[in-house]
């Protein structure tokens, strides 16, 4: 038997220095989509609907109404593909009806709806991206959302605010180096120090000046998060790291995007607190929507209980996704292990949430078109 290796001889795993990336402008992708061919008119007649899907959007409007009536939370959280398929206009007319109180997406969401503000088109080829060493590597996006993240929480915005404020102003307002050491230097303790010396460091590694940074975003109307920060509805983004092309940059920042991400996570369980008799719009996320939710509900119930609150209830849930639900009603609770719908791991997340779960398997935007459509009359 050899024996083991030891320390001199063991081979050391070193990490990928992302700092020699060599990346690309945005203009050389060939990208697969392109805003003005799908956004959707919010007034055109919406692809039609099975009977029960359709009954049960129906009855989703009639929630949301009674929900609104008595102040309370009406949350979508939703997938990248629900923007990429077209619906940031029919999104724009809900928040601005008063319909939507909270949206909530994931990176990706983010990443095709600054590149949709920017220059009208998203998406690229995986496979050949990745192939070829190229797959994200553009320099406009990860340095844009990586600029818009690090001069928000300045202002103490998370993620989805910093980003959606950087978009509807047309970029943004950098302090002077000198500025950002000095505050650092004053109060080290201070609770933005850390979100200044992260900028402060990316000002001087990516050639950043101070003042304004201007950045036009000529389809403001294809983007969400800018919509949401025009209408004042809170917009949290839940990112993973490393899972999206924003890592694949030089200018890649973990704990910036931890520190977004962290605050909007604290502001999404603001408006689970608020969600009794209320409404969720789970819509395309399969991982990021059941997983952020359960685990801010039982955030809200802790607290809640310590004061000597009753946990939350009466919400509803509507769970939308394209996969076969094997015709189970969610509404009765958890179908057996026989049953197909048992393996639907984000439908058995919801349902365990309390409050009452329903699952379309229809269209996402079909959905939310409908929806719109029912709700304004």
């Amino acid at each position: 038997m050899p024996a083991p290796p030891t320390e001199e001889s063991a081979a050391v795993t070193l990490p990928l220095d992302l700092s020699r990336l060599r990346v690309l402008p945005l203009a050389e992708r060939a990208s697969l989509t392109r805003a003005d061919d799908i956004l959707i008119d919010p007034d055109s007649q919406p692809k039609p609907l099975p009977a029960r899907e359709a009954d049960l959007v129906r009855a989703c409007a009639g929630h949301i109404t009674a929900a609104g009536q008595r102040g309370a939370t009406v949350m979508l959280v939703y997938g990248a593909h629900l923007l990429r398929n077209g619906a940031a206009r029919i999104l724009e007319r809900m928040m601005a009806g008063g319909w939507l109180t909270h949206l909530a997406t994931n990176g990706a969401g983010t990443i095709h709806d600054w590149e949709f503000a920017w220059c009208g088109a998203s998406t690229e080829s995986v496979e050949m991206g990745v192939a070829g060493g190229t797959f994200g590597t553009w320099h406009e996006t990860a340095s844009n959302i990586h600029l818009a993240l690090m001069a928000g929480a300045l202002d103490g915005l998370g993620y989805g605010r910093a980003l959606g404020r950087f978009i509807h102003d047309g970029g943004t307002t950098l302090p002077t180096a000198d500025e950002l050491a000095a505050r650092i230097a004053a109060d080290p303790a201070d609770p933005l120090t850390a979100a200044r010396a992260d900028l402060l460091r990316a000002m001087r590694t990516q050639g950043w000046a101070a003042g304004r940074v201007g950045v036009e975003h000529r389809w403001k109307h294809a983007s969400i998060l800018g919509q949401a920060y025009r209408h004042g509805v809170p917009v949290t983004v839940h990112p993973g790291i490393g899972y999206d092309i924003i890592s694949n940059h030089p200018v890649f920042d973990g704990a910036v995007l931890g520190r977004a991400g962290g605050w909007d996570f604290a502001l999404f369980g603001g408006s689970v607190d608020g969600l009794d008799g209320g409404v969720v719009l789970s819509v395309g996320s399969a991982v990021m929507g059941p997983q952020v939710f359960e685990k801010s509900l039982s955030c809200v119930n802790n607290l809640r209980l310590q004061a000597g609150r009753g946990v939350v209830s009466g919400h509803t849930i509507y769970v939308v996704d394209l996969q076969d639900g094997g015709g189970w009603d969610w509404s009765t609770g958890e179908p057996p292990k026989t049953n197909p719908a048992y393996y639907l791991r984000f439908c058995k997340s919801y349902s365990r949430t309390g409050g009452a779960m329903h699952y379309l398997p229809c269209d996402n935007v079909a959905f939310v078109h409908h929806l719109y459509r029912e709700l304004a009359g």
